[in-house]
């Protein structure tokens, strides 16, 4: 089914976390329900370019089986500068040696698919859409999911991008001024987490050139924690569906233990079921 023109995906991110969201996309696929338009930010963005290209289980291979076979997380990526996690091994071989991204199928849909990421020069979020141009999509996607400290800043049109998360974590509000007035919301985190109210600092030398860069990560608690009461309310009101974990789960942000990835998929595939209760009984 195809879900009304004004209902958007909001896909946060969270890093190794966010199997929890293929999970549930997976069971979308299962049901063929399509969103019109999806919003995604870091992981939402890496695991639901294969929704968007209607490629289900790409995203549990990339995030488990290929994790077994490749081992591509871990310090040893880091120190030779590709990032705590292989950034150029996952956006850059996997999409076309190891599991292709089918880059027709993602061109041709006329469903919109918006990848967030942070400018580092201006410490503003930056909302892309690309249905042209493989290299400069891979480019985004990659900015998107570039954790900062953890992995190297990504040049998107000549401009240094980092993780898309730093400056807008929930992309909601962009989903509601883009015209979507209701709204699906995966979250990797249970309801009721909050980010510690405490200030960020980095050592002076780390992003020295990105004063603005700097700035919004020395917050991004508060920003984060701000958008979460939002969430929460817009959810009491009845004006979206929160979709998430249903207790505090053990999975980490640069998880490799894939027994602990394969039960949280599982969580967000049974979570999934949800959307029935609004949208098809017969789902």
């Amino acid at each position: 089914m195809k879900i009304d023109n004004q209902t958007g995906l909001v896909l946060e991110g969270g890093g190794m976390r966010a199997i929890f969201t293929v999970g549930v996309l997976d069971y979308f696929m299962d049901h063929n329900i399509w969103f019109p338009y999806v919003i995604g930010v870091s992981a939402g963005v890496s695991n639901g370019i294969s929704y968007a290209s209607r490629q289900r289980g790409r995203s549990k291979y990339s995030n488990i089986d290929l994790l077994e076979k490749r081992n591509y997380i871990g310090l040893k990526h880091f120190l030779r500068g590709k990032g705590y996690i292989d950034m150029d091994f996952l956006f850059y071989e996997y999409p076309d040696k190891h599991y292709p991204l089918d880059y027709e199928t993602y061109f041709n849909s006329a469903d919109r698919f918006v990848m967030v990421t942070s400018n580092c020069l201006t410490g503003e979020a930056e909302y892309f859409e690309e249905k042209k141009d493989p290299k400069r999509l891979v480019d985004i996607c990659k900015a998107s999911c570039s954790l900062p400290v953890m992995c190297p800043v990504t040049y998107v049109d000549g401009i240094p991008m980092v993780d898309g998360g730093v400056c807008d974590a929930i992309p909601i509000q962009r989903s509601i001024d883009d015209g979507y007035t209701k709204n699906v919301v995966i979250l990797t985190r249970n309801k009721g987490y909050r980010k510690p109210e405490k200030d960020f600092y980095l050592p002076g030398f780390i992003y020295r050139k990105y004063p603005a860069l700097r700035d919004k990560l020395r917050l991004r608690y508060r920003n984060y924690n701000r958008v979460l009461d939002y969430i929460e309310q817009l959810e009491a009101d009845g004006h979206i569906i929160v979709i998430r974990p249903e207790s505090p789960i053990e999975v980490g942000r640069t998880e490799k233990d894939t027994q602990k990835l394969s039960t949280l998929y599982d969580e967000g595939y049974e979570c999934g079921k949800i959307i029935k209760n609004y949208f098809l009984e017969s789902v």
